[in-house]
C-alpha cells in the first residue's frame, strides 16, 4: 500500500461477469437461473483457481467487491486466495473469508415433556449475498485497496475451502458514510411525518432473522428476572449472542416493521459483564447500508447487570428515518479505534520474537547469570530495538488507557514489558539474566493480543422508538430480584437439572446412556437423539452427564448404564477380561459397521476374538512447523528421520530445538509417540503372537529404543516443554504433535497467522524405496456393557451415534458451539472428510492417517507404557546402557502379562487382540477389580 500511496482513486466501476473467465480448472460449469437471478454465473469449486482478464482505463486504487451464492458445502466459511497479475498483491491476500447465512430452524422454540424450551437447530440459508475484499481478522476498518495499472489486467481467485457460485466480481471505489449532521439536515422537511402517536416496538433477540455464523444460537439466562420470556423455575431461551458473539466480523441480523414514515430512535436491551478495562464494540446497518459515521463504532461499556443503550451522542439520542414497512438492523463486531493499535502490537510481537531469538542463538535458554555475553556488541542494533519497542508499547498502552479511561489488566501487560525493555536498554549486561521474563512477556504480549480482539455481548431485545417514547427500564426493581433468588433456590429441591432434555414415557423402549464430557456437548448430543434417533426408531434415550470415573463402581453394584460413550482408549478390553462389557461382534451386521473405521480404530477394542466398543475419536500425530524460520534458516522440512539428524545440529547451534512427544510421568501411561513411530516404522511390534509376552526385547525393538534414548542423550533434548508457547516464540520452530494441535494454534496463535503449517511425519525408508510413516493413535470409543437390559436398543444407538452423518453433524455442531479449536477428530472416515478442513490440509491429514497404526490392548499391557518410560527415565537420567535397561523391564512386563492370563483363565496363545476365535463357552474368569 504504501508503494502505491501517492496513486489515485478513479471514480469508475468495472464489473466483470463470473462467467466471461479467461481459465478456470477442467469441470467448472456454468449454473443459470439460481434462485431470484437471471441470467448466468459460474460454479467455482472448493480446489482449483479461476481467472479474469479485463481491461483497466485509468491506473490506481480501487476497491474489490464480489456478489456470490453459498452453495451445500461443508457448513464452514468460503476461503478464497486473491492474485492480481499473477501476484499476491500484499501479505494478508492469500486468504479472504466470505461468509454462508444461518438462521434458526424454528423461530417459535419447541419445549421438551418437562415445558424446557429447546435450543433450535442452526441451519444454513442459501442466498446471493454482495461483499466487498476486506481483512478477515477485522484488523482494517475499510475495505482493502488495490493497485491496477492501466490497460489489460489478471484477477485470479483460488479456492482454498468450500465451493461458492460467482455472479460478478466488481472492481469499483467504496463509498463513505455522510456524518450525522449531514444526514440530519435532511430531516427538517419529515420531521411532521414522523409518528403522532407514540410507537414502541420490541424486537427479541433470540428470534434473530439471519446470522454469519451458527454459533450464533439463543440461550437461557437464569440470572436475571428481567430477561425476556422469563421462567424462575423452567428454561427459557431468552437471549442471544455472549461469549459466542465475540470474534471481528460475526454478525446479527433482525427484521422490524415499521407502522408508519417517520423518525425513530433505536435502542438495545443488553449485558456486557465480561469483559473488563475494554469495551465491546458493534457497528450498526440499516437495510445493508451504514447510516451514517457515527454507528461505524457503537461502543457497549462494561456492566455487570444489563443496560439499555440508545445509539446517541452524549447530548440526544440519534434519529434514523425509516420508511413504512419491513427493514432490517444489523449490528456486526468490529473493532473500532482497537484495531490499529492490535496491527502495531502484532508487528511489535514477530520484532520481539526475533530480537528473543537472536539473543537465544547466543545465551541458550538457560544463560549463565554470571557471564557478560556482551550482547550490545555481538547484535548490533539490540539496544535502539528495545527503545524502539519500549516506546510503541508504552504508546499503545498510553492510547489504549485514554480509549477505555482507565488502567486495566488490559494495559498492564504493555505497561509491564515496556518497562522492561526501557531497563534492558539501560542495562544490556543483565538482558541474559532477565532473558526468562522476557520470554514470559513476550508470550503474555501474544495473549493480549488473542484476548483484546474479543468483544463478546449478550443482547435481550433490541427497541425501535418514536422520539419521545419512554423506553423501559433494563432491569427489575430490588423486590423482584429478591423473589427471583428465592425462588431459583426454591426449585433448585425440585426441578432435575442434570437430565439433558425428554424424560421417557411409560411403556416406550429406553437405554440409559452415560457421558462424561461437558454440558454443552451433552446438550447437543441430546438434541440430536430426540430430533435424529428417537424420532425415528422409537427408542429412548436416558443420556446422563456423569463423572464417566465412576463406571466401574458402579457397574459392580449392578447400577451401571446400557452405554458409555467417550470411554478411554484402553477401557473396553479391561471390561472384557472381567465380563463386563459386550461382545459387539455378534451383531450380524457388524461387519458392515466396522466398515465405517480404518482398522487401526478398531484394533485396541479386540481381545479373545471378540470386539469390545467401536471407535468415536482417533487421533495421530503430525509435523508442525514455522515457514518463516525454516526459509529464514535455509531449512527444508525434512521427508525421514534421517533429515531430522541432519537438521537437529542446525538448530541446535542456534539455540533451537525440535520438538518430540513426551509424556510426563504418571501412574498409567500409554506407550510414547515417538518410540512407536521408530518401533512400527521398522516392522517391530510391541507384543508377541496374541499378546501373550512383549515383543519389547527384539532386535528392531532394541535398536528403535536406542535412536529414541539418543536423542535425549547425544542431543539433549527437553524432557519438558510447552510445545504451543516455544512454537509462537519460535525456540521450537519444528516438531511433532497431535494433529489437534493445529486446531489450538488456529486460534490462540494470531501473531504467527499464515507463518506455520502442518505435514506428515518423518519416515524411514523402506525395503522398495518409499518413506513409511507409521504413527500411533489414541482416541475414545463407545462401549455395551454385558448389563445392558436391551442390547438390540443398545447396539441400534451405538450404530446410530458412529455414524457418518451423525459424526458430522456433532462434529460441526460443537465447532458451531465452541469454535474451531474444538474441531472434532472423529474416527469414521467419510464423517473426517466432509468437516470444514481446508481442502490441503485434510488432504495432509489423510496421507498420514493410511499410515496409522494402533496399540494393541491386552491382559498386563498396562505396565507397558510404565515400563517402557521407566527404562527410558533409566537411560537418560541415570546414564544405564539402554539394551540393558530396556532388557529389564521387557521382564518386568513379561511378568505381569503372564499373571494377568494365569488370573484371566487364557492359556498360551488363545487370547489377545487379534485372531483369536471367540470362546463361546464363557469360561473365562470374572474379575471386577482395577488392575
Amino acid at each position: 500500500m504504501n508503494l502505491h500511496r501517492r496513486n489515485a482513486r478513479p471514480n469508475t466501476s468495472i464489473q466483470i461477469e463470473g462467467e466471461h473467465y479467461s481459465h478456470a480448472p477442467d469441470g467448472s460449469s456454468i449454473v443459470s437461473n439460481l434462485m431470484d437471478m437471471n441470467g448466468k454465473a459460474l460454479m467455482s469449486e472448493e480446489t482449483g483457481e479461476v481467472t479474469w482478464t479485463f481491461h483497466v482505463e485509468e491506473e490506481g486504487l480501487y476497491n474489490i467487491g464480489i456478489r456470490y451464492y453459498t452453495v451445500e458445502g461443508k457448513s464452514s466459511a468460503i476461503e478464497r486466495e486473491l492474485r492480481i497479475n499473477g501476484q499476491l498483491p500484499f501479505q494478508g491476500a492469500e486468504s479472504f473469508i466470505f461468509d454462508r447465512v444461518w438462521m434458526n430452524e424454528q423461530m417459535e422454540f419447541e419445549r421438551d415433556n418437562r415445558d424446557n424450551e429447546l435450543r433450535p437447530s442452526q441451519i444454513e440459508f442459501p442466498t446471493w449475498q454482495e461483499s466487498s475484499f476486506k481483512d478477515p481478522n477485522g484488523l482494517y476498518e475499510k475495505p482493502f485497496l488495490f493497485y491496477f495499472p492501466k490497460g489489460e489486467n489478471t484477477l485470479t481467485l483460488v479456492s482454498l475451502r468450500e465451493p461458492m457460485v460467482i455472479d460478478y466480481i466488481k472492481i469499483y471505489q467504496e463509498e463513505e458514510a455522510p456524518t450525522y449532521a449531514e444526514v440530519q439536515s435532511t430531516y427538517e422537511d419529515m420531521k411532521s411525518n414522523s409518528p403522532a402517536d407514540e410507537v414502541l416496538i420490541k424486537v427479541q433477540g433470540e428470534h434473530a432473522l439471519y446470522k454469519s455464523s451458527p454459533t450464533l444460537y439463543p440461550f437461557p439466562d437464569r440470572t436475571s428476572p428481567s430477561s425476556e420470556p422469563y421462567s424462575v423455575s423452567k428454561t427459557r431461551m431468552n437471549v442471544i449472542g455472549g461469549q459466542n458473539w465475540r470474534m471481528p466480523g460475526q454478525w446479527m441480523e433482525w427484521q422490524v416493521d415499521i407502522p408508519k414514515d417517520g423518525l425513530y430512535q433505536i435502542a438495545f436491551k443488553v449485558k456486557q459483564n465480561l469483559v473488563r478495562g475494554m469495551y465491546s464494540n458493534r457497528r450498526l446497518y440499516i437495510d445493508g447500508e451504514v447510516p451514517f459515521q457515527e454507528v461505524n463504532s457503537i461502543p457497549f461499556y462494561y456492566d455487570a447487570d444489563y443496560q439499555t443503550n440508545t445509539l446517541g451522542d452524549e447530548k440526544e439520542p440519534y434519529l434514523f428515518h425509516l420508511t413504512k414497512g419491513l427493514h432490517t438492523i444489523k449490528l456486526e463486531v468490529n473493532l473500532g479505534d482497537v484495531a490499529s493499535l492490535i496491527r502495531t502490537t502484532e508487528s511489535s510481537v514477530l520484532e520481539l520474537n526475533a530480537i528473543y531469538r537472536k539473543i537465544l542463538m547466543i545465551t541458550s535458554e538457560n544463560p549463565d547469570p554470571y557471564r557478560d555475553y556482551q550482547l550490545e556488541r555481538r547484535i548490533p542494533g539490540m539496544i535502539e530495538d528495545f527503545k524502539k519497542q519500549r516506546d510503541i508499547l508504552y504508546t499503545v498502552a498510553e492510547t489504549l488507557r485514554d480509549i477505555t479511561g482507565e488502567k486495566s489488566d488490559k494495559t498492564a501487560i504493555l505497561y509491564t514489558l515496556s518497562r522492561q525493555l526501557d531497563e534492558m536498554a539501560q542495562n544490556p549486561h543483565t538482558v541474559a539474566q532477565r532473558l526468562d521474563q522476557f520470554k514470559i512477556n513476550i508470550g503474555s504480549l501474544g495473549t493480549w493480543l488473542l484476548t483484546i480482539r474479543e468483544m463478546p455481548l449478550q443482547m435481550d431485545y433490541m427497541i425501535v422508538a418514536s422520539k419521545d417514547a419512554k423506553l423501559p427500564a433494563a432491569n427489575r426493581p430490588l423486590h423482584a430480584k429478591i423473589g427471583h433468588e428465592l425462588g431459583s433456590f426454591w426449585y433448585s429441591f425440585i426441578e432435575d437439572y442434570n437430565t439433558i432434555g425428554n424424560a421417557g414415557e411409560e411403556g416406550q423402549q429406553s437405554i440409559t446412556v452415560w457421558i462424561g464430557t461437558g454440558r454443552d456437548q451433552a446438550q447437543v448430543m441430546k438434541e440430536m437423539i430426540d430430533d435424529r434417533f428417537t424420532s425415528k426408531t422409537g427408542i429412548h434415550v436416558d443420556l446422563k452427564l456423569v463423572d464417566i470415573k465412576s463406571l466401574l463402581s458402579a457397574t459392580l453394584a449392578g447400577q451401571g448404564p446400557d452405554v458409555a460413550m467417550e470411554i478411554g482408549i484402553a477401557d473396553p478390553v479391561n471390561y472384557a477380561m472381567r465380563n463386563a462389557a459386550y461382545d459387539i461382534s455378534r451383531f450380524p451386521d457388524f461387519k458392515e459397521v466396522s466398515e465405517r473405521f480404518r482398522p487401526s480404530a478398531l484394533e485396541p477394542f479386540q481381545f479373545n476374538g471378540g470386539v469390545y466398543a467401536l471407535p468415536e475419536q482417533q487421533l495421530f500425530s503430525m509435523l508442525f512447523y514455522r515457514k518463516d524460520i525454516l526459509a529464514e534458516l535455509n531449512l527444508n522440512i525434512p521427508d525421514t528421520w534421517d533429515d531430522v539428524y541432519a537438521m537437529i545440529p542446525e538448530l541446535q547451534k542456534r539455540n533451537m530445538n525440535f520438538g518430540l512427544p513426551i509424556q510426563e510421568q504418571m501412574a498409567t501411561m500409554t506407550p510414547n509417540e515417538t518410540f512407536s513411530m521408530l518401533l512400527f516404522q521398522t516392522d517391530g511390534n510391541y507384543y508377541e503372537g496374541e499378546g501373550e509376552r512383549s515383543a519389547l526385547d527384539h532386535e528392531n525393538s532394541m535398536q528403535a529404543f536406542s535412536r529414541w534414548t539418543d536423542f535425549y542423550t547425544s542431543y539433549k533434548f527437553p524432557l519438558q516443554y510447552d510445545f504451543m508457547n516455544r512454537f509462537r516464540l519460535g525456540e521450537m520452530p519444528i516438531g511433532i504433535a497431535p494433529y489437534n494441535m493445529y486446531n489450538l494454534l488456529t486460534v490462540a496463535g494470531p501473531e504467527i497467522r499464515g507463518l506455520w503449517d502442518f505435514t506428515v511425519v518423518p519416515g524411514t525408508p523402506g525395503e522398495h524405496g518409499e518413506i513409511r510413516r507409521e504413527v500411533a493413535s489414541s482416541g475414545t470409543s463407545v462401549m455395551m456393557l454385558e448389563q445392558a437390559k436391551n442390547k438390540e436398543a443398545s447396539w441400534a444407538f451405538m450404530k446410530w451415534w458412529t455414524e457418518k452423518d451423525t459424526q458430522n453433524r456433532f462434529g460441526r455442531e460443537m465447532e458451531s458451539l465452541m469454535g474451531a479449536a474444538a474441531r472434532y477428530p472423529t474416527a469414521n472416515i467419510e464423517a473426517l472428510e466432509e468437516l470444514p478442513w481446508p481442502v490441503k490440509d485434510y488432504r495432509n491429514l489423510e496421507k498420514q492417517w493410511q499410515w496409522v497404526r494402533a496399540i494393541p490392548e491386552v491382559p498386563g499391557g498396562y505396565f507397558t507404557g510404565r515400563h517402557l518410560d521407566n527404562a527410558f527415565r533409566k537411560v537418560v537420567n541415570l546414564g544405564e546402557n539402554p539394551r540393558e535397561a530396556l532388557y529389564d523391564h521387557v521382564s518386568v512386563i513379561n511378568n505381569e502379562i503372564a499373571i494377568k492370563r494365569l488370573e484371566f483363565g487364557l492359556s498360551e496363545g488363545t487370547g489377545g487382540p487379534t485372531n483369536a476365535t471367540n470362546d463361546e463357552s464363557g469360561s473365562r474368569t470374572k474379575r471386577t477389580d482395577q488392575p
